[in-house]
């Protein structure tokens, strides 16, 4: 069988041969070559913008005799200037590869990977998802992901779908009648794996759980499932492996750089040492120790046409204390830096703790689908819900009260019953939100 998803990137100019044939040294070198080859990467991606990028050079003031930590911090306000000022030499907009970030940080903005970083993206993608006996040219992908609702949009994310064996869920609406039709599919075509939004595959489990099915039994065919772009719960984690009956691994990604850390199959977040180098560091950007909770900084090591070195993503996390440069492990994702919760004792709380708790108290009974925590006022917050009926006075004080214990006391609550949520312009649904 025509490899379909290989032969696509290539007629795009992405050298996919050539990026698996460099990933696969990388991957068999020992841990000693390892260190040599990352030190040379780190440098050489340094020396390569420092000659032939302008917005680097200014970013760094034109000096060349910067060691690695006296590097500046990349963030993504730096890069919300016209992609044309952040290009390196040589590389024009018709020649890399575009795309735009999300925004689910609220910053979103353009850019640009060389098709060489854009081919190892792939190739380690290929790789990681092997681990799993799934192979993008031959496996059939469910995908659960938003899609474009203008014409001209609509169709190519359809036919880039058709190449890359890909059966696309939109996950705009998740109504049960919509989950009923998602249901049929299942029945009627052998997806091997499924794919996406973490809260819409979870989503899915619960109508399932709902109607006392088993989607293994349903689709005999699937072997895995992969959660993208959001927080994986444990709770959620044990009701996805129990309903859908296969392996659920998770992944942290960000579409500017790479897959970021990917579950292996010892069921450890190792993060992708290949083709990025990640820090922890703390306030001071200060390099924090393996265990320690901070700042995601990362380095693109091979992406010329856009500098990405010591890029903060935005994100929260810890390194395990068994990491090495070469196997770093994720131990932690704790979530994103500007979805911080600001209290009136002037307590700072993750805005994921507020999820977390209320979480724990409202899904006991499977009646509350999905819920989002909105931060209007220093004292207040608004708490908006899809279930099948209304909570009731006890549930809320059971919330609240949980709140006060974990949190503070005298926040104030307003509980708004919806019959669906907004998603992002991508689909995603945003847990917690400030407007302070």
């Amino acid at each position: 069988m025509i490899s379909l998803f290989d032969l696509s990137l290539k007629l795009n100019g992405f050298p996919i041969e050539k990026a698996k044939a460099e990933l696969n040294e990388i991957v068999s070198l020992s841990e000693k070559e390892y260190v040599e080859f990352l030190q040379n990467k780190k440098e050489e991606i340094v020396r390569y913008h420092l000659n032939n990028n302008a917005f680097y050079q200014e970013l760094v003031q034109n000096r060349n005799d910067l060691k690695w930590e006296e590097l500046p911090i990349l963030n993504k306000q730096n890069l919300q200037k016209p992609l044309e000022e952040r290009l390196s030499k040589g590389y024009s907009l018709k020649d890399v590869y575009l795309n735009k970030t999300s925004g689910s940080s609220g910053t979103p903005f353009i850019f640009a990977k060389d098709k060489y970083a854009h081919a190892l993206t792939w190739a380690s993608n290929i790789m990681r998802f092997g681990w799993f006996k799934i192979d993008f040219n031959h496996s059939y992908q469910a995908r659960f992901y938003g899609i474009p609702m203008d014409f001209v949009g609509y169709q190519k994310e359809r036919f880039k779908d058709f190449l890359s064996r890909r059966f696309r869920f939109p996950v705009f609406d998740l109504s049960d009648a919509v989950l009923e039709k998602f249901l049929q599919k299942f029945k009627t075509k052998k997806f091997d794996y499924i794919n996406g939004y973490t809260s819409s595959i979870v989503l899915f489990a619960k109508y399932l759980e709902q109607n006392n099915l088993i989607l293994k039994e349903i689709c005999p065919s699937l072997k895995a499932c992969f959660v993208t772009s959001e927080m994986l719960f444990e709770s959620d984690k044990k009701l996805l492996e129990k309903q859908f009956g296969i392996p659920i691994i998770n992944e942290y990604g960000a579409s500017e750089l790479d897959l970021i850390a990917f579950e292996n199959p010892k069921g450890e977040w190792q993060i992708n040492a290949e083709t990025l180098f990640v820090e922890i560091l703390d306030e001071n950007n200060q390099v924090l120790p393996y265990g320690k909770e901070g700042r995601i900084v990362i380095t693109s090591l091979f992406n010329k046409a856009n500098p990405f070195i010591r890029y903060d993503i935005g994100d929260i996390g810890i390194l395990d204390e068994k990491s090495t440069l070469q196997k770093p492990i994720l131990k932690k994702l704790v979530g994103r830096t500007n979805d911080v919760a600001l209290l009136p004792s002037g307590k700072k709380s993750p805005g994921l703790t507020f999820y977390y708790v209320t979480k724990s108290i409202i899904e006991d009974d499977g009646n509350v689908k999905e819920f989002i925590i909105k931060q209007t006022k220093l004292d207040t917050f608004e708490i908006e819900y899809v279930s099948m009926t209304a909570l009731n006075s006890e549930q809320i004080q059971k919330i609240e009260q949980a709140i006060a214990l974990y949190l503070e006391p005298n926040l104030h609550f307003t509980f708004t019953r919806k019959m669906v949520l907004e998603r992002t312009n991508r689909g995603k649904l945003k847990q917690f939100k400030s407007s302070l």
